[in-house]
């Protein structure tokens, strides 16, 4: 059978189920595990191929060929190197990862560090593309002596040699670099900060590593084999789905949770993708809902060193049949939470909606929000991939509202334009403008339209011109006078004046003295907040103490029960 042949009848293969498929299918993987693809693209298809056969089995066979083919498939990959293949086409972010290749990326620096434990001795610095002076003429002198005097004289600075130098080898490894940042006495973010501004290209080898995007599973208990057609979209009712039993949650010893952790970096280093939730997530924090059907959805919160001034975050992973199919993200404020949800390239045929069903399901449970915002860039601002998948069609269809009244009413024009011809397809031009604004869903007994115009950036926005104003831009005297005085209206200490100016300039390694300072510059835009009852105060101190305290998710509900607070910052946070 010619092998383009065999592709395609294995690509028409996902997806459809039921006992005959199931049996064909199980023969045409023998086929191919006996099969030589000799060009780079094949194999890329065979490669993503399996990897929905893995995820969405319709039978044993089927999930023990696809697995057994994915495990060896780096000897598939190797003579393509070996015999000086052009590789660039392993590269894309739709196909990155896979076992046998080799990938490059500017890592930010608590990834770079986890990375070079997790591969020792087989990570780089890509010298090559390493050539930003400015950047290395303003970190490299924190790391070695009298760099200075060559450095801010000469008009040619041999940053490889200084380095080599300092080193004591001439390894490529980023290994002495990392590590005398992470000694340098400066708070966490400050170490990040600074190695993030060199933007260090490192070069890793996957090899026929486990957390390839190949290789990238974990073992289930339960396999759940497709042996009925997958749920579509119009299956899907999410109202249903979000009034359903609320998910139970297990919350995983730190071990687990680590170990969470470790493969949501792992996922996301394979696809070029960082975020800071997914980086920095709290082994301590994690939660697994099982939903059904193979589905398994991980979540959990930032550390207190690492939180934002005002938002709660939550990310997840899903895993389907101990596949990682895609990724959450969820920042949420009150009863409103703005989220992200992407799945996988490879993925996107499969339940999508249904999924996206659970992963609601469980952040409004487990955050206890009633308005779900989607982000203008899951809908397709400044976002190609998503206008050319139809995303804002998705979220509209299962019941999402454009919150701009021009845009709401550009939607519906749309809408009685496809009703009067189902052949009618909307122009991505229009798809772009739709994506200019946030799409709300609300729960029963969420506030209607109450976060349509809020934002906050434009509460911080607000916060810096009272700095501007009444400081002078000054952020120090700012801070200070402001925690002055809600320390004064809460009837407590300050935090010493010391550690708020720490806080100030370098995202302070105590929590609790940011937190407040935070609040502090925040509150001073309610002048009103003295004559607030004793019981507002006193709640007002408990949510400002829970932001750095183990549990933000705490925090979250504390702040959904403050409705004083709520229609305060929600009235600054928002357009007249």
């Amino acid at each position: 059978m010619p092998t383009t042949r065999l592709l395609t009848q294995l690509e028409n293969a996902r997806y459809q189920f039921g006992p005959t498929p199931a049996a064909h299918l199980a023969k045409l993987l023998v086929r191919a595990a006996n099969t030589n693809f000799h060009d780079t693209a094949s194999r890329i298809r065979l490669h993503e191929t399996l990897l929905v056969f893995r995820a969405f089995p319709p039978s044993p066979a089927v999930l023990r060929l696809a697995t057994n083919l994915l495990d060896t498939f780096h000897h598939r990959v190797d003579p393509l190197r070996t015999r000086g293949a052009d590789m660039d086409d392993f590269d894309p972010l739709e196909v990155s990862g896979i076992a046998g290749t080799t990938m490059q990326d500017a890592l930010g620096f608590d990834l770079a560090r986890w990375l070079l434990r997790r591969l020792p001795g087989k990570i780089e610095i890509a010298w090559n593309d390493f050539d930003d002076e400015r950047a290395m003429a303003a970190v490299f002198p924190r790391l070695m002596p009298l760099l200075e005097e060559d450095s801010l004289t000469e008009a040619n600075t041999p940053w490889r040699n200084w380095f080599d130098t300092a080193q004591g080898s001439k390894t490529p490894s980023p290994r002495w670099l990392i590590t005398q940042i992470d000694k340098l006495p400066l708070p966490s973010p400050d170490k990040s900060r600074l190695y993030d501004s060199l933007r260090v290209p490192l070069r890793w080898r996957l090899e026929n590593s486990p957390f390839s995007r190949t290789r990238n599973h974990r073992p289930v208990r339960d396999v759940f084999y497709h042996r009925e057609p997958l749920f579509t979209r119009k299956d899907i009712d999410l109202a249903k789905e979000l009034q359903r039993t609320p998910p139970k949650f297990t919350h995983l010893s730190a071990k687990q949770g680590e170990a969470t952790i470790d493969l949501i970096r792992e996922v996301m280093l394979v696809r070029y993708r960082e975020l800071y939730g997914t980086t920095l997530g709290d082994p301590r924090s994690v939660v697994r809902a099982d939903l059904g059907r193979g589905l398994s959805i991980f979540l959990w919160n930032l550390p207190p060193e690492r939180r934002l001034p005002l938002r709660a975050y939550t990310a997840g992973l899903t895993l389907k049949n101990g596949v990682p199919i895609n990724y959450i993200e969820a920042i949420a404020l009150f009863d409103w939470m703005e989220v992200g949800f992407n799945t996988f390239y490879t993925f996107r045929g499969g339940e999508v909606a249904w999924t996206f069903a659970q992963v609601l399901r469980c952040l409004t449970h487990l955050m206890g929000t009633r308005c779900v915002s989607m982000y203008p860039y899951q809908l397709g601002h400044n976002n190609d991939e998503a206008i050319e998948s139809g995303a804002l069609w998705f979220y509209r269809k299962l019941g999402f509202r454009p919150g701009r009244p021009d845009l709401l009413r550009l939607i519906r024009q749309e809408e009685q334009r496809i009703a009067e011809n189902p052949k009618y397809r909307t122009h991505a031009r229009t798809l772009r403008r739709l994506a200019a604004g946030h799409m709300f869903y609300e729960l029963p007994n969420a506030q209607p339209r109450a976060w349509d115009h809020f934002s906050t950036r434009d509460l911080g926005l607000r916060t810096a011109r009272k700095m501007a104003t009444d400081f002078a831009g000054n952020l120090l005297h700012f801070r200070d006078a402001s925690t002055k005085r809600l320390s004064k209206i809460l009837g407590v200490l300050a935090p010493k004046a010391a550690a708020a100016r720490t806080s100030a300039l370098t995202s302070s390694a105590d929590p609790a003295s940011a937190a407040f300072a935070n609040f502090a510059m925040l509150t001073a835009l309610i002048p009103e907040l003295n004559s607030w009852t004793s019981a507002e105060k006193k709640s007002l101190l408990e949510i400002i103490r829970a932001k750095s305290a183990p549990n933000e998710m705490r925090y979250l509900h504390l702040l959904q029960e403050h409705s004083r607070l709520r229609d305060t910052l929600l009235k600054l946070g928002s357009p007249p």
